[in-house]
């Protein structure tokens, strides 16, 4: 199992960027598919990116597609979210998750890091 420790949330103001970052420990990491999904206040948990184990493979929810980019170091561990043009909606919790290959199921969570976008 893989253990997910995400960091680089916080206040922005509307039109600026901010990187997240998910750090992962166990030997899975680099053959594990990575994503990323955000919960806003009343609302649902909802899928944002997603990537295959090498980065051949990247979705994006329509919401944050030109906006958004992940990516992943295997060598570190770390899958990044680069989030330009931020938005209030998008604010939320963002969380990390892993699936043991693309299109699994994400079974491992980290704690989330949050985000606000003040307009």
């Amino acid at each position: 199992q893989v253990q997910l420790v995400e960091s680089g949330g916080g206040l922005v103001q509307a039109g600026g960027s901010l990187r997240l970052s998910c750090a992962a420990s166990g030997r899975t990491f680099s053959s594990s598919a990575m994503g990323w999904f955000r919960q806003a206040p009343g609302k649902e948990r909802e899928f944002v990116a997603a990537i295959n184990w090498d980065g051949g493979t990247i979705r994006y929810a329509d919401s944050v597609k030109g906006r958004f980019t992940i990516s992943r170091d295997n060598a570190k561990n770390t899958v990044y979210l680069q989030m330009n043009s931020l938005k209030p909606e998008d604010t939320a919790v963002y969380y990390c998750a892993a699936a043991k290959s693309w299109g699994s199921v994400f079974g491992s969570w980290g704690q989330g890091t949050q985000v606000t976008v003040s307009s």
